[in-house]
């Protein structure tokens, strides 16, 4: 199970309906469909380690240049997990990292997306359903 992975949502609330779409795993988006599972996360809020785990390195999200702001993440490992999270500006790489920590911050979701509920994206490396952690 994830702890708490950012700042005001210790329940790790999930991203439900909004403007922009739904946030649960398999919705859908146009040509494909969500591979990850939205958590509620504002803008600017601390992002912590959801338990023991790994720095396995950056995430690139986006290859459009007007998605920039948010382009970024982290990939992660522990509890025999392998997973990302995107658009967290972290504050470093690579090393470990122990539950509740700080891993990094929240990136301004909202603009490049104005009006979406602000939230971290939780994808398994292998693209499985995260949902079961939660």
């Amino acid at each position: 199970m994830f702890g708490q992975l950012c700042s005001g949502n210790s329940s790790n609330r999930r991203r439900t309906s909004d403007s922009w779409g739904q946030g649960k795993y398999g919705a859908g988006r146009q040509e494909r469909t969500h591979q990850g599972l939205d958590i509620v996360c504002n803008d600017g809020a601390t992002v912590y380690a959801p338990f023991n785990v790994k720095l396995n390195g950056k995430v690139i999200v986006y290859t459009d240049p007007k998605k920039a702001a948010i382009n970024e993440g982290i990939n992660l490992s522990g509890e025999g997990l392998c997973f990302k999270l995107f658009y967290v500006k972290p504050d470093k790489y690579s090393g470990e990292v122990k539950k509740g920590q700080r891993i990094g911050t929240m990136l301004p979701m909202q603009s490049v997306y104005p009006g979406i509920t602000s939230h971290i994206h939780v994808q398994m490396c292998d693209k499985s359903d995260p949902t079961k952690f939660f």
